[in-house]
């Protein structure tokens, strides 16, 4: 396992779980738990969390630092592509050059679901501008291969919707996109305890992406190691492989020699 490694934008991570920052109690919260959940990639709301924009408040890069993080600045909270491309490039800036980031734009704020023509028309501006490009998007295949289409670096599909923590709701979709995929899918959203984890992992998902199914658990850092084990398990298990599913009932031991 210490080979089977994942990689985007060229730059390859050990652990395939990928946490974000927000809806902790503190700093340190968010530090602990981060570095319980073994995360390499950290994503970052770039318009709700302060990385440098805010001369004089507490930075998240103080405690998330990237010597030993890949940050992933996100566009959280745009509802058109204009807002999207604009934060990209205030993180580009914050962050030295940095090129890889999460696109996602939403189309309302009552499901934050993805308005997928807003996202393709910032994705089209943002693989323009020489950035890498995570995309969230829906589970619709065809979507999907667009973005791969235009460049995307990753695509993000929901397991449902952000928040919700109801898991995995159209696993078949998922499936086919995977299929079709010649770079890494992520189930991004929608997870809610360590088996939905498992679940995106067996099915042969690269990573997952949460941060509310962490950030809002009871005990934060111990669910960011629960976590952590359920991404390793489930990942273990898809390249396992399962057994076949049957029918009926299979004896377990050998029926040969048996005892009258």
């Amino acid at each position: 396992m210490l080979n089977d490694l994942m990689t985007i934008a060229g730059k390859s991570y050990r652990s395939r779980l990928l946490v974000g920052t927000g809806k902790y109690k503190d700093l340190e919260e968010t530090r602990l738990a981060i570095e319980a959940s073994g995360a390499e990639i950290v994503t970052v709301a770039v318009r709700r969390t302060n990385i440098g924009q805010n001369p004089g408040e507490p930075n998240l890069l103080d405690v998330i630092t990237p010597d030993r993080y890949t940050i992933l600045p996100n566009t959280a909270g745009c509802y058109t592509a204009e807002d999207a491309v604009r934060t990209c490039r205030l993180a580009r800036e914050l962050l030295d050059g940095h090129k890889l980031v999460k696109l996602e734009v939403l189309g309302d704020q009552k499901t934050l679901y993805p308005d997928m023509e807003e996202t393709l028309k910032a994705m089209k501006t943002l693989v323009a501008d020489g950035f890498d490009v995570m995309v969230y998007c829906n589970d619709d295949p065809i979507a999907a291969q667009k973005l791969e289409d235009m460049g995307a670096c990753a695509i993000m599909p929901l397991g449902s919707l952000i928040g919700s923590g109801l898991g995995i709701l159209n696993p078949h979709n998922i499936r086919i996109i995977m299929e079709s995929a010649k770079i890494p899918v992520l189930v991004d959203a929608g997870v809610g305890t360590a088996s939905d984890a498992a679940i995106a992992m067996e099915m042969g998902c690269e990573a997952v992406l949460m941060n509310t199914a962490i950030a809002a658990a009871r005990d934060p850092i111990l669910m960011a190691s629960a976590m952590k084990k359920a991404i390793e398990a489930g990942r273990e298990a898809y390249l396992a492989g399962r057994m076949p599913r049957k029918k009926y009932a299979s004896a377990s031991s050998p029926l040969d020699g048996l005892i009258d």
